[in-house]
């Protein structure tokens, strides 16, 4: 009885929030595959790890939050696919090893924090509402946490929780961040494909080989996103938002036009892609974790990094198609 009663406690001391505090880049480059993670809402070193990894490899879990939700899972579910693993349930052994595999190099590693994440101007403040936006000069981040945990890819709740009593706002000093690589990845792009019931996008090459995957806000009931197939037309980072009174949207009261100067808070997020029908596009937000978990205005959001990736590989003329799952018992 009293092996069991302390092996209890241990597992007890193990779940508690205690366990926050050895959160660190050795346990999570240590981490090895569990076949069952931490409950979604708690960080888990093996899904930081799993998410750094999938991020590397083009196979975006939207926002490494270190949790196994909606996004790391369907981001799992894609790499499975792509190569050609089994993907009944999303995370499975074949997979981790997979990902391992493929991507050799540590998943979190130091950063010096330089002059330049921590000169701003910042926002004091994000407007709620679109109106108090246009008089900005430029829509900022916020902190230089968000600026920072944009910058690899990450929620601030995961970056605090791996650099307990840092300041961010100190050039030179050193966290530990995730490990995205470089902004200079070659995608081949031959197709996209938007899955308007799936809310994703997957990205094909010219031979069809699926080589990028990212989470997406794909339209509303109220503004659907359009069917069948268009067409790049453009693809601009920092883009102006210009509202048109037209698009009647919620909260929005202003029955003349507008813009909204570019920043990573723009409505439109860093990145704009023109598609072939008037006013609809592929962009950027400036709530990450939101990302296929809300609702659009008819426009298709990924993280800022993500589209910023998409835009700078596509090219004018690269097909878009809108796809969607059919109801239950209709033809596939």
């Amino acid at each position: 009885m009293m092996g069991r009663w302390l092996g209890t406690m241990l597992w007890l001391w193990l779940m508690s929030p205690a366990l926050a505090a050895s959160l660190d880049a050795a346990s999570i480059n240590n981490a090895e595959y569990r076949s069952k993670a931490s409950a979604e809402d708690k960080i888990d070193a093996a899904i930081v790890k799993a998410q750094v990894l999938l991020d590397r490899a083009q196979f975006s879990p939207g926002e490494i939050d270190g949790k196994l939700g909606e996004n790391a899972e369907k981001a799992l579910r894609a790499f499975a696919e792509a190569k050609g693993l089994a993907f009944d349930k999303p995370f499975t052994e074949e997979v981790w090893k997979k990902l391992v595999e493929a991507i050799p190099d540590p998943a979190i590693i130091d950063y010096k924090i330089s002059e330049s994440d921590v000169k701003g101007p910042f926002l004091e403040k994000l407007p709620a509402k679109m109106e108090d936006m246009k008089a900005l000069n430029a829509l900022s981040y916020t902190s230089p946490r968000e600026a920072i945990a944009e910058k690899f890819h990450m929620s601030e709740g995961l970056l605090q929780a791996l650099n307990p009593g840092k300041k961010f706002d100190r050039a030179a000093e050193t966290i530990a961040v995730a490990n995205v690589g470089k902004k200079d990845n070659k995608l081949g792009i031959g197709r996209i494909e938007i899955d308007k019931t799936r809310q994703t996008l997957k990205v094909f090459a010219t031979s069809g080989e699926l080589i990028a995957f990212f989470p997406a806000t794909v339209g509303s009931k109220e503004k659907p996103t359009p069917s069948g197939i268009l067409k790049v037309v453009s693809a601009d980072a920092n883009p102006n938002y210009r509202y048109n009174p037209d698009y009647q949207f919620k909260g929005v009261r202003s029955k003349e036009a507008f813009t909204i100067k570019p920043g990573p808070n723009n409505p439109v997020g860093s990145y704009w892609i023109g598609l072939s029908a008037e006013g609809y596009g592929i962009h950027g937000t400036p709530n990450p974790s939101k990302v296929s978990k809300s609702e659009s205005h008819g426009c298709v959001r990924l993280t800022n990094w993500d589209v910023g990736l998409l835009g700078r590989n596509v090219k004018k003329g690269t097909p878009v198609e809108f796809v969607e799952e059919p109801k239950a018992g209709g033809k596939s």
